[in-house]
């Protein structure tokens, strides 16, 4: 059961550094336009709120 456990654990942690990833480097990209719902426009105009998204999401302790 521990192994489970571990094993979810590090799929959640992976999933978030794969969120951390798209806000803060890859927002501009149609990739990370595809999975937030954004116009290219709009990337352009958010990135710098994104990254700083990004940075919050990245190092803030889980609630």
């Amino acid at each position: 059961m521990n192994v489970v456990a571990n094993v979810l654990v590090g799929i959640v942690a992976l999933i978030h550094l794969y969120i951390v990833v798209l806000e803060m480097f890859l927002w501009t990209t149609p990739r990370a336009r595809a999975s937030f719902g954004t116009t290219e426009e709009f990337a352009k105009e958010s990135a710098p709120l994104a990254a700083n998204q990004g940075l919050y999401n990245g190092f803030s302790p889980p609630r």
